[in-house]
């Protein structure tokens, strides 16, 4: 990357002036600025102002000086206008094609330097026991079927695939006087890891092409047929030159500087619409000469769509009509507030339209909300889609979640009879349906291209939706929209932007004199956050990685937050409590914990027992600082290494919004009288740990160095073989009595460390929700809950494998 830097035209000025031609990096930024956030005639007024009579002007004095400089930027892989015609055929606009050529792009891509560390070249197997894992595309057949086991037409001996995904999204761009739209064509590449290709702001996606959506002068029955030919012969154009490097490889760069020889299979293309793909009426589609390109492969089921989109138009659907719309709305409005998924305060059947993200918050806690409001046939149909949707966005699949998956599917076939007989598969005039819906027969699909692509979470079309405002945003905002030479300013605009990136790198490198060979080195951290261009840039200028921006990086409190025993939690507090000196009594009137000094002093004396440290800070007269909340975080369920974003673990005392105060539910791990560690679902009424006063000689022991928690246990009541329809465990509230006959909550001080997940607990409404219960009282009015195992991915996980 840097040896094209150094072609350029103006290098050999920028050994003496790395910003040329500005005058120096102050001037580069302003001149950045007012490029990116003001238009052509706002430029040209701010450098008329007379605001600069006293000051010094910058060296550009006008705004197409300005321009001009910006286009002398170095840029790799340039956009182009071309003009596409039809003979024969006229249209109201000329068809003006802005694209790049995706070989150069994806040349650009495996090069990238920031991506060294996330990039594999080779197909592998990976074995867990005797189980074949498939996670990325590397680990699946279809890479090992095109690398080697072609024989008639295999790979050469050293070759290397660089597996292209395309992604596109209809939405249009841009909507221009005189009706001209474009809808932009994304690329990426399956050597890089698919954590890094699924956040769209790590720029691993390249647009290479925006698609003219025109309309032809011809009768409306052909309107398609042309428009789905035009897309084709776009495609083409972007595609040619990937073609011919599938068919005969080519030699490309590697980020580690290694020239390797390259072939380039479609291994998927995604698309916002099933019918996007524009086959009807088209004899040359794009892939027709493209080598080891098969439909039947690369045009894989997607999550969002087949999975996500699917729940919101059907099973919500019938959900809704089984339940009852003003039901289900109560249901899901009095559930408790937890801090990182949305709640729905006013229902959800009033919603028309949703993001991804809110289908899933739905799906978390459908089945556990409409227990005891519909039979128990029709519920279990209903969990066996969640099932299969969850099962589905596993990042890293085995035989055995495979079959699973199957079991699911093969679950609600045979219980779909249920839906039918609730009478909630009903159309738009009322008259019962049937179960032909192409989503549903897609999901058929699902087991036979992880087993050929790898997880299907790395196509999810979800990333191309973010792509249109990471990379399209305002993109065109700048350009003169009556203009005629509307598509010659938007290419003009797309390499100035690319320049722009370019050029910063550029600069940064050389101004700061980075060395880029000696920058790149193997992964060693045991546990990963994932930011390429933050951790290259940190390893390469460690004084510059704050300038890198891109999405908020996952905290890691394993480095410096509380570790539990075996070191898979840990635990963070802020460092000022939220009540810095409370005494026992004043905590038992504030938080409403009437036995909080005995449950103290009662952990005091078994902890001491066991450990055989005694202490002399008193119990019922030393004094305590107190937090309203603490973070939980756990390593991946899948991949150990990455670790997963922490969890917030409420535990405020009573106000005027929560009159029973604010405090959320976890899995704690105990120990019983054989010996026998077991867990147990708690909620977290108060983290506290005890000071000692300034001036003290006093230490405490090991036991109360650490922040506690008051908790109040739930036992369980029913396991998942009880309720097949659930398949969740029931838990109810624990009572003991004192001598005087009074009953109160079961609590307990346990350290943070005995904490192992954050959990979600759903009440069991019955058939009817009560009418006098909100979401700041759903956890203390109810005495029965169902343990909600689809809280989360990684949960579902956990309490499909581990916890039972």
């Amino acid at each position: 990357m840097l040896d094209k830097l150094e072609d350029d035209e103006y290098a050999y000025r920028r050994k003496e002036n790395t910003y040329y031609p500005f005058h120096d990096e102050a001037e580069w930024q302003l001149g950045k600025f007012l490029v990116e956030n003001l238009t052509q005639t706002q430029i040209a007024k701010f450098l008329k102002l007379t605001w600069f009579d006293t000051r010094e002007r910058p060296s550009f004095t006008s705004k197409d000086q300005l321009i001009g400089w910006m286009d002398t930027l170095p840029c790799f892989t340039e956009w182009k206008v071309s003009q596409i015609a039809f003979t024969g055929y006229k249209t109201s606009q000329p068809i003006e094609f802005i694209w790049r050529d995706a070989l150069d792009v994806v040349k650009q891509l495996f090069s990238d330097p920031t991506f060294a560390n996330h990039m594999t070249f080779d197909p592998h197997v990976v074995q867990a026991g005797d189980q074949h894992e498939y996670g990325d595309y590397m680990s699946a057949d279809m890479a090992w079927k095109i690398q080697v086991y072609l024989l008639s037409d295999h790979l050469p001996m050293g070759a290397t695939q660089v597996p292209i995904i395309l992604g596109s999204d209809k939405t249009p761009v841009t909507r221009v006087t005189g009706g001209l739209e474009m809808h932009p064509v994304f690329i990426t590449i399956g050597n890089i890891d698919s954590e890094v290709r699924s956040k769209a702001t790590l720029r691993a996606w390249r647009c290479v092409g925006y698609m003219p959506i025109v309309k032809f002068k011809v009768h409306p029955d052909y309107q398609t047929i042309l428009q789905a030919r035009l897309w084709h012969k776009c495609m083409d154009l972007i595609l040619a030159n990937l073609k011919a490097a599938a068919a005969e490889g080519c030699f490309m760069s590697d980020p580690f500087r290694y020239i390797r020889y390259v072939f380039t299979p479609l291994i998927a293309h995604f698309q916002k619409a099933a019918k996007a793909v524009y086959l009807s009426g088209v004899h040359m589609p794009f892939w027709r000469d493209w080598k080891y390109a098969c439909p039947s492969v690369f045009l894989a089921a997607e999550i969002l769509h087949t999975c996500h989109k699917f729940f919101f138009d059907h099973p919500l659907n019938w959900v809704k009509e089984a339940v009852g719309k003003h039901e289900l709305d109560a249901r899901f409005a009095i559930q408790h507030k937890r801090v990182g998924t949305r709640h729905f305060a006013k229902g959800v059947t009033h919603v028309k339209q949703m993001t991804g993200r809110e289908h899933r918050d739905i799906q978390r806690t459908i089945v556990a909300s409409i227990a005891g409001a519909t039979p128990p046939r029709f519920i279990r149909a209903i969990r066996a889609l969640i099932d299969f949707i969850y099962l589905a966005q596993n990042p890293v699949h085995s035989p055995d979640s495979l079959k699973s998956m199957a079991q699911a599917l093969a679950d609600f076939h045979s219980f779909k009879d249920a839906i039918v007989d609730a009478e909630a598969r009903r159309g738009k005039n009322g008259a019962k349906e049937d179960f032909f819906i192409p989503k549903l027969e897609l999901l058929q699909s699902f087991c036979g291209t992880v087993e050929r692509l790898g997880s299907l979470m790395q196509f999810s079309a979800d990333v191309t939706e973010r792509l249109l405002i990471t990379h399209c945003k305002d993109l065109f905002s700048r350009t003169s929209r009556q203009s005629k030479d509307f598509a010659l300013q938007c290419v003009r605009i797309l390499n100035r932007q690319e320049a722009m990136e370019i050029f910063d790198l550029f600069a940064l490198l050389h101004s700061r004199g980075a060395s880029l060979v000696n920058a790149i080195h193997a992964e060693d951290e045991d546990v990963i956050t994932t930011n390429p261009a933050l951790s290259w840039v940190s390893r390469v200028l460690p004084d510059e990685a704050k300038s890198v921006h891109g999405p908020r990086p996952v905290r890691n409190h394993f480095l410096k937050g509380i570790l539990s025993g075996d070191a898979l939690t840990a635990f963070q507090l802020n460092v000022t409590p939220d009540y810095k000196s409370l005494s026992p009594v004043e905590i038992r009137t504030k938080y409403s914990l009437p036995d909080f000094d005995i449950m103290l002093t009662d952990f005091m004396h078994r902890s001491s027992q066991s450990m055989g440290e005694h202490s002399l800070w008193d119990g019922k007269y030393g004094r305590l600082s107190t937090w309203n909340k603490f973070r939980l975080q756990l390593r991946s369920a899948f991949q150990p290494r990455i670790i997963m974003p922490s969890r917030v673990i409420q535990a405020y005392p009573p106000s005027e919004d929560f009159p029973f105060g604010n405090c959320d539910t976890v899995l704690i791990e105990t120990m019983r009288d054989d010996g026998q560690t077991s867990s147990r679902v708690a909620q977290v009424r108060l983290v506290f740990q005890p000071i000692i006063r300034r001036g003290s000689n006093l230490d405490l022991p090991t036991y109360l160095s650490t922040p506690l928690l008051y908790v109040q246990y739930f036992h369980f009541i029913a396991s998942p073989d009880e309720q097949p329809e659930l398949s969740m465990w029931t838990v109810e509230r624990s009572y003991v009595q004192d001598n005087t006959g009074n009953r109160y909550r079961q609590g307990a001080v346990v350290q943070i460390t005995d904490v192992t997940h954050a959990i979600e607990l759903i009440p069991c409404f019955g058939e009817k929700v009560a009418s006098d219960i909100s979401s700041a009282t759903c956890l203390e009015r109810h005495e029965r809950f169902f343990l909600n195992n689809f809280a989360d991915k990684e949960s579902y996980h956990t309490f499909s494998t581990e916890f039972a």
